[in-house]
């Protein structure tokens, strides 16, 4: 290891994922992985608040081959805050279908914006749980700007927040997704604040809202059952505005790794109506990303 490096602080994902007992749909689609690594010519944020261990395109890929996903999307990770040189190489060494949200503040130029999007880029995060690229105040002109791109905002919220957060959301001018089910507390049951108003946030028909990381909300441990009741909610509201995802490489993750061949089998309960599943993980991924 280069002196420079970091050990890593947190584990890597299941190296061994299993085939799903499930098929997949021709053209399913991951909609959320994080690429990081090798440190030593992707050097990470100091401001950073973990170091992961290596995960490279090619188990990235394998991963996904060995499940039947035919396309992914990769969301530029914490660690190296709006530095996307990861993410842009990523995109541009493979030609397995892939798409990438990018991290950037308020700094950035319209020039930056469109080698992102010549790179596969189409729309950017927005962290609204931790520093890490633009504020809050920043959100609405950079939606102004991307609008332009066909681009949408990707938004990672504390469900405590979800009041204020929606009133900014209805008036942008782009389309919006809310990361993993909304982290909404499930103590709080369907009739809580927080998955109250993400469900009006679905039915406004401009956010979608990611089907991933059940685990990060569970008070369980695989499968998660107390999730499936509100991932049911979600598809009986709006079907067309879901898009499901592995989550891959499973960063920060206090309870037991998955198995990524274990997180696809879920669907088989999540979303037990083919046309609905193949609606989630193949036809609105496909209109969002431009696939």
């Amino acid at each position: 290891m280069n002196s420079a490096e970091t050990t890593p602080t947190i584990p890597g994902p299941d190296p061994y994922p299993r085939k799903p007992a499930i098929v997949l749909p021709a053209g399913s689609t991951d909609c959320h992985a994080h690429i990081v690594g090798p440190q030593h010519r992707y050097p990470y944020d100091p401001k950073r608040r973990y170091t992961p261990p290596d995960a490279l395109p090619p188990q990235y890929l394998q991963m996904l081959r060995t499940l039947g996903v035919e396309r992914g999307v990769l969301v530029q990770p914490s660690v190296y805050m709006t530095d996307n040189r990861r993410l842009i190489d990523a995109l541009r060494e493979t030609d397995f279908p892939l798409r990438g949200i990018a991290v950037v503040d308020e700094s950035v130029t319209d020039a930056q914006l469109d080698e992102l999007h010549e790179a596969g880029v189409r729309g950017l995060r927005v962290n609204l749980r931790v520093e890490n690229g633009a504020s809050a105040d920043a959100v609405p002109q950079l939606a102004r700007r991307i609008a332009r791109l066909g681009w949408h905002l990707q938004f990672r919220i504390d469900p405590k927040d979800f009041a204020s957060a929606e009133a900014m959301i209805s008036a942008l001018p782009v389309e919006t997704v809310v990361d993993h089910i909304g982290g909404v507390p499930v103590d709080e049951g369907l009739q809580g604040n927080g998955f109250q108003t993400l469900l009006r946030m679905l039915r406004s028909g401009r956010t979608s809202v990611k089907l991933s990381a059940p685990m990060r909300m569970s008070n369980q441990d695989y499968p998660y059952r107390d999730v499936v009741p509100f991932v049911h909610a979600l598809a009986d509201a709006a079907p067309d505005r879901l898009i499901w995802a592995l989550d891959w490489p499973h960063t920060t993750l206090s309870k037991p790794m998955p198995n990524d061949g274990d997180l696809c089998d879920l669907l088989d309960t999540w979303l037990p109506d083919e046309p609905i599943r193949k609606k989630v993980l193949v036809d609105n991924p496909a209109r969002l990303f431009d696939f």
